[in-house]
């Protein structure tokens, strides 16, 4: 599995806690780890959380990363940032607890994690926690386990469902919206480093090079 990092710029100085934490977890997954930044608040690369969704977007759908970490404050714009693309399923993490039944019941692809509020004496060993019960066990396994016949059938109606409701190609969305503000999503210092090597599908490749140069 392939997890991209993604901090937006009022949490972007707690980005390499974040990272430090998920890595631990992931290591001993033998999953790979993406950090797109902000690496710090000072970066050149400054992102919204609505631009966390333009490019977790494009990390999810070109198959650049299989798996997307991100937040914010409250991680509520984030979450609500991801969601309103094709493709990503993302949930609301704030607690172990959280991340274990969203990955076992909802299946989904990416977390929004709340950065600030809540985040006090021990965040990182909540956030050491949260990695370890995410990827404890394969994704939509159910919880409880007697539940997991109805709730894989409803994951599979939850796709259905979107794929009539956000039915638009990635790279016409993309277009469609204001083009600096796409733009500014793939301005991160390592951007082209790791998207550019891990990306599977053509016609995303192809836009993002043409709009980043």
């Amino acid at each position: 599995m392939r997890i991209a990092l993604i901090n937006e710029n009022s949490q972007a100085a707690k980005n390499e806690i974040i990272f430090k934490a998920l890595k631990k977890v992931a290591d001993e997954k033998g999953y790979e780890v993406d950090n797109y930044g902000m690496y710090s608040a000072e970066d050149k690369a400054s992102l919204t959380y609505v631009q966390n969704g333009i490019l977790a977007a494009t990390l999810l759908n070109s198959g650049a990363a299989d798996f997307v970490v991100t937040g914010c404050g409250t991680g509520e714009g984030a979450m609500l940032a991801l969601n309103s693309f094709p493709n990503v399923i993302c949930g609301h993490v704030a607690t172990p607890l959280d991340a274990y039944t969203f990955a076992q019941i909802n299946d989904g692809n990416a977390i929004a994690i709340p950065f600030a509020l809540g985040f006090g004496w021990g965040g990182d060993l909540n956030l050491e926690y949260i990695f370890e019960k995410l990827f404890s066990e394969p994704f939509g396994g159910g919880y409880p386990k007697e539940r997991v016949v109805p709730e894989q059938r409803n994951k599979k109606i939850l796709d259905e469902v979107r794929k009539v409701t956000l039915n638009q190609d990635l790279v016409e969305i993309l277009k469609n919206l204001d083009p600096e503000l796409v733009k500014g999503a793939f301005m991160g210092e390592k951007f082209s480093e790791l998207f550019f090597k891990n990306c599977k599908d053509e016609k995303i490749g192809a836009y993002i090079k043409e709009l980043v140069g």
